[in-house]
This record gives C-alpha cells, sequence and structure tokens, in this order.
C-alpha cells in the first residue's frame, strides 16, 4: 500500500527539501509524486537534458526510506517549444490558438508534440531506468480534462480526414451513402471537402458528428499508448500508470481505451471544486470511484485526495472536520489500495494559490496534517483487506458512442445522461450494494444485474452479449431511448423500436416525446405494482408490450393506453423496460423487486451512512461511514459528523 502526498519541490527553495521530507515521513507517507509538470527544468533549451534537481530530490527521499512516482512531463510544454513550433497549440472552435500559459495547451495531432515529447520521455527514462526508488511511471496529467480533448487546428482538419479516409477505405461514395449527405446537398466529391463540425447554421450531420468524437477519443488514445509503449520498450518492467480526471463519461476521450494501455489506473478524486456551495452527494462520489474501478475492473489509485479547499480562481468549499478524512475511506472501500493527497503545501505562486494542501503557505502543522497522519496509521492497518477485488453482483455498462450521440443530439433539454446514470445507481447505493460500473466491451459473466442506461446507438454485437447474459439466468435493465440508432448515428428504416431487442423486451415503441418537466405524468402500478403510483418525466417511450407483463402505465389523459414499465421472462432471465425516466420513490420499489428477484441483499443502514465489506471470507473488515453533519447510532456504533469505523465483519 503507498500512502503519500503530491510533492512539488521546484517551486520551493531547494533548502526546504530535507525538513520537507522529514514531514512527510511523519505524516506516516511512504512515496511522493513528483516531476509531471516540469518538462522547462528536464530541458531549459532544446536537446539540452538535465535531470540532476530530480535526482537530488530521489536520493534524498530515498535517503529518508520514501519511494517515488515520477511523471513525464508533457502536459505542460515549455515556451521554447510553443515560440519555435506555434503549431503544437491547439486552437478553439472559433480558430482562434489557445495561448500558451495555461496547461495541455498542446494538440494532441500535432506531428512536433509526438517528437519532442519522444524526446524528452525517451531522456528522462534512459536516465532513470535503474532507479529502483521508482515505483511506478505516471504519463502526461489528467488527459482529456479542462476542455483539452477538442481541437479545431487544421492539423486536426487533416488527421480527421485522414481517419475517414481509412475507415471509409477511400470511397466517398460510400461516405455520402452512409452519411445521407444528399439531405441539404451536401455530397461530397472528396474527402478534401469535408469540414470539420465547427460552428455552422442549424447543425451538422449526426453522422459526422459522431465521427468526429470518436476521431476525438483515437487522437488522445494513441497519445496515451504512444507513451505507454515507450516507457515500456524502455523500461519493460515499468509500472505505467495515469492519474484520470473526474467526469470521465462527459469527454470527448474514452477513459476505458486508454486503461486498456496502463498498468495501472489512477484518479483524482475531488468531491468538492471551487464555486461549489457544498459537496457532491454521498453516491455520486461513490459513482465515480465505482466507475474509476470499472475501467479495468480492477483496484486503482487515488493519486489527488482532497484535504483542502479547492479552486483556482474561484476558492472553494473547505471540507469540514474530518469529511476529507471520510472521503479518503470512502474511497479505499471502494476499491482505492494506494492513495497520495493533493497537496503536500499549499503554494504562494502560480495558478493554484487556492489549492490549499496538508500544509498552507504558513507551513504550520494544523488540523489538515494530523487528519492525514491519523487516517494513514488508521488505514496502514488494514492493507492485505483492501488489497482484495471488490466483488459485485450488479454492472452498470456505458457505451462511448451513446453518450456522444446525446452530446450531437440531447433531445430533451432536462435530459444529462451521467445523472441518470446516477439515478439508477441510487438504489443499489442506498442499500450499500456495489455496482461495477464498466465499459460495454466488458464481460458481463460475473454478474446477475445488468442495467444498460441510455444506449441509443444499439450494437448488434453487445444486443446478442446482452441476451444471452439474460437467457442464461441474468436480469437487464434497459432504459427509454434504447437502441434508437444504428452505429453510424442514423435512425433504422422499417424496424421497430427497440431496435434489436424487441424480442428481449416484448414490447414496441410507437412514439415518443421529451419533456420540459422531471415529474411530467403521472403513472399508475399494475400487476406486482398494483395500488402504486409515481410520475415520470425527461422522456418517455409510449410501448406497447407484445408479450410483456406492465408494471406501470402511464395515468395522463391521452396515454393511459400505453405501457411505461415492462418485465418479460427471457430464458432463465429477465428484461425489464423503464419507458420514462421515473421518479424516485419509484424507481427504488422497483430496484427493491429487482434485488428481490436476484436473491441479492443489502445491508441496512440510516440515510447518509455507507457500509462496505472488503476482503475474503475468512479476513472481512467492515468498514462505516458516516456522510451525515451530524452524529448517528447504527448497529451499535455512535459515528461523529464525518466519522467512519473499521473492524472485523460479523457473518
Amino acid at each position: 500500500m503507498l500512502l503519500g502526498v503530491d510533492y512539488y519541490p521546484e517551486q520551493w527553495d531547494v533548502s526546504m527539501m530535507d525538513a520537507d521530507l522529514d514531514t512527510i515521513k511523519e505524516l506516516g507517507c511512504n512515496v511522493i509524486r513528483i516531476g509531471e509538470f516540469c518538462w522547462h527544468m528536464m530541458e531549459k533549451t532544446e536537446g539540452n537534458y538535465d535531470f540532476s534537481f530530480f535526482d537530488t530530490v530521489i536520493a534524498k527521499a530515498k535517503a529518508k526510506g520514501l519511494k517515488v512516482i515520477m511523471g513525464t512531463p508533457t502536459a505542460t510544454i515549455p515556451a521554447w517549444l510553443a515560440k519555435k513550433h506555434p503549431d503544437i497549440l491547439s486552437e478553439f472552435e472559433n480558430g482562434r490558438k489557445r495561448t500558451f500559459g495555461g496547461r495541455h495547451v498542446y494538440c494532441f495531432n500535432s506531428p512536433v508534440m509526438y517528437e519532442y515529447s519522444e524526446k524528452i520521455i525517451r531522456a528522462e527514462l534512459e536516465h532513470f531506468k535503474n532507479e529502483d526508488a521508482i515505483v511506478a511511471w505516471q504519463i502526461d496529467n489528467e488527459l482529456g480534462h479542462e476542455s483539452s480533448d477538442v481541437c479545431y487546428c487544421g492539423q486536426c482538419q487533416n488527421a480527421f480526414r485522414d481517419y475517414l479516409r481509412k475507415k471509409f477505405h477511400d470511397d466517398i461514395d460510400a461516405l455520402n451513402e452512409t452519411y445521407g449527405t444528399t439531405f441539404w446537398s451536401q455530397e461530397y466529391n472528396d474527402f478534401d471537402e469535408i469540414p470539420t463540425p465547427m460552428a455552422t447554421i442549424t447543425t451538422h450531420n449526426p453522422a459526422l458528428r459522431l465521427d468526429w468524437e470518436r476521431f476525438r477519443k483515437k487522437s488522445i488514445t494513441d497519445f496515451a499508448a504512444f507513451q505507454a509503449k515507450l516507457i515500456k520498450e524502455i523500461q519493460p518492467n515499468a509500472v505505467v500508470m495515469h492519474d484520470f480526471s473526474g467526469g470521465g463519461l462527459e469527454k470527448h476521450c474514452d477513459f476505458s481505451e486508454i486503461a486498456k494501455h496502463l498498468d495501472q489506473v489512477a484518479y483524482n478524486n475531488y468531491p468538492v471544486w471551487g464555486g461549489q456551495k457544498e459537496p457532491i452527494p454521498p453516491h455520486e462520489i461513490a459513482f465515480g470511484l465505482d466507475y474509476i474501478r470499472g475501467l479495468k475492473q480492477e483496484n486503482f489509485w487515488i493519486t489527488e485526495a482532497i484535504m483542502g479547499a479547492q479552486g483556482h480562481d474561484v476558492t472553494g468549499f473547505l471540507p469540514r472536520p474530518n469529511q476529507a478524512k471520510m472521503w479518503s475511506c470512502q474511497g479505499m472501500a471502494r476499491g482505492c489500495s494506494s492513495l497520495m493527497y493533493f497537496r503536500y503545501r499549499g503554494n504562494t505562486k502560480g495558478a493554484e494559490q487556492f489549492c490549499y494542501g496538508i500544509l498552507d503557505s504558513d507551513n504550520i502543522k494544523r488540523r489538515k496534517f494530523y487528519e492525514v497522519q491519523s487516517f494513514f496509521a488508521d488505514i496502514s492497518q488494514y492493507e492485505k483487506q483492501l488489497a482484495t477485488p471488490v466483488v459485485s453482483k450488479v454492472a452498470m455498462a456505458y457505451d462511448y458512442d451513446s453518450l456522444a450521440a446525446f452530446r450531437i443530439q440531447r433531445q430533451s433539454i432536462l435530459l444529462d445522461c451521467v445523472k441518470e446514470m446516477q439515478k439508477l445507481y441510487k438504489p443499489f447505493y442506498d442499500q450499500n450494494i456495489m455496482v461495477d460500473i464498466i465499459p460495454q466491451d466488458a464481460s458481463f459473466d460475473n454478474y446477475k444485474i445488468l442495467i444498460l442506461p441510455l444506449m441509443i446507438i444499439g450494437k448488434p454485437e453487445l444486443q446478442a452479449r446482452v441476451k444471452a447474459f439474460a437467457q442464461n439466468g441474468g436480469i437487464v435493465i434497459l432504459t427509454y431511448r434504447s437502441a434508437v440508432k444504428n452505429a453510424d448515428n442514423n435512425l433504422t428504416l422499417g424496424k421497430v423500436l427497440p431496435v434489436g431487442y424487441d424480442d428481449l423486451t416484448g414490447i414496441e415503441v410507437i412514439e415518443t416525446e421529451s419533456l420540459q418537466d422531471l415529474n411530467a405524468f403521472p403513472l399508475a402500478g399494475q400487476g406486482k405494482m398494483e395500488g402504486k403510483s409515481g410520475y415520470g418525466g425527461i422522456f418517455r417511450d409510449m410501448i406497447v408490450a407484445k408479450d410483456a407483463d406492465v408494471l406501470y402505465r402511464y395515468a395522463d389523459t391521452f396515454y393511459q393506453e400505453f405501457a411505461a414499465v415492462t418485465r418479460k421472462q427471457y430464458g432463465k432471465g429477465t428484461a425489464y423496460y423503464l419507458g420514462c425516466s421515473v421518479d424516485e420513490t419509484t424507481l427504488g420499489e422497483l430496484i427493491a423487486s429487482v434485488l428481490q428477484e436476484a436473491a441479492l441483499q443489502g445491508i441496512v443502514s440510516p440515510d447518509g451512512v455507507e457500509v462496505v465489506h472488503r476482503g475474503t471470507d475468512t479476513d472481512k473488515i467492515c468498514i462505516t461511514m458516516n456522510h451525515n453533519a451530524y452524529t448517528v447510532e447504527t448497529n451499535g456504533l455512535k459515528l461523529a459528523p464525518f466519522g467512519y469505523h473499521i473492524a472485523p465483519a460479523k457473518g
């Protein structure tokens, strides 16, 4: 178990280093994370590499028993490189170059960026390849974060056209047919006529825009793969990792594709950031952790855990006493096996002056220091149990193409795909049942329940796997707007909705509408839900149940003939279809019924109290966490505000 801090010794006078490292050891650390933003320090002028400063840092760290996570410095290119090769800078949609001075200002399709990145990484790896204190290499930093996942420069335009040439085998007629470019006279005679989908009147072709999204995904994945391959070429046994930001499901890159090139996934966990009135709800924090764990379906690291208030220009909410400590415990409970805090000391200069650390700029040990110290002392006792895999019988699968399709055509002004996923996740979280949030190409073999929210792009291979899952006894939950479009982001002529799932669900969707309210219409239960009522909104499918049981019907004036929620036996399993976004109470009742059917039992706990079991059958711990700002009593425990308790699990 690695426990440590993100340390930026280059930002401080070198005379402070020994005392800093002593204090870091006093915290209970065994690792420091360094070097990720230091390209200029390593190469002040082109081709003149100097790693002597980091030789000193590593030597001093080793002398104190500290390991090192070393970064490749590509997230922040040096000024001399931007001056010599201005084309390396990415562009906004309006054609304006991003100005040197921030971070991640490079274009992912710049040959110059690849050329100079290879030179600095190769020099760095060759220099440090025999350094046994380095336990992992971090590539870049938070790929795709802060809108760095989009660029509209000429290099990207040319690369996009090459991407389409390859996809359509240099056949422009095939592209025209696939995209349906006869609409609005958009036929192309040559690939060089194809635009990047920047602002226009009304909107661009949806098929073109989906290919643009796929191209953006590939651009970033290729850059990550290039770095990982280069590191492995020089140091085959190196542990290659990357620190992913939050919000991965909303980006123009696919974290799960990047993760395929990594040995270790890491996460920067910020439950609150500058400008937020309060932290995000506990189930949303848990959702983010479970999503990161699902990238490789393995335990992960947290490389940036919050302790102080955070914010660049707008100062953030200060985590209440023990709250950030409890969030760290939550991360460990949900699959984190090593954790570092951001940052050791808050900086006095630069853009992150208000990203407060364990120590503030006054350099005095106060509450935050002692919280970290006590957390490291607590959690290190359970390394064995926390190293075991998280076991879940419930999976929620997501699809990059479908999420992109909703970015392209949102359809309902209220639709937020991630919020809808979190809404479906919450009933399981409330019952302390773990959920793996996984990419659609991951294995479904070990699950009993599979949730497929808002998978608007129908994919025959996925559909075959889903049907086999149900046929063999699994429970599938589909939602509205499932399998509406084909792989090219087009509708399908002559097929009923959900296309390819009509046999699995036993329904036909004959009409649909989007709504401007969350609770736009009433629902009336029938069958096993007889006597229950609720509300739905955002979107709704008008469902005709062919050979499915109706659980809820629409209860408003014009649409009472249509089903809202259905259930069908399929082989040894079951398929549920949610034709609208149902209210939280109704959804909770539905999921309770699904859990009963799956013979899965949760753990009862008060609101705001999270309970997780970790370990093996013979060596298991129970972690109980209080997310409330008040004392809670549960199962004989009295938990202070934001307190946690770890003990051997009973039974």
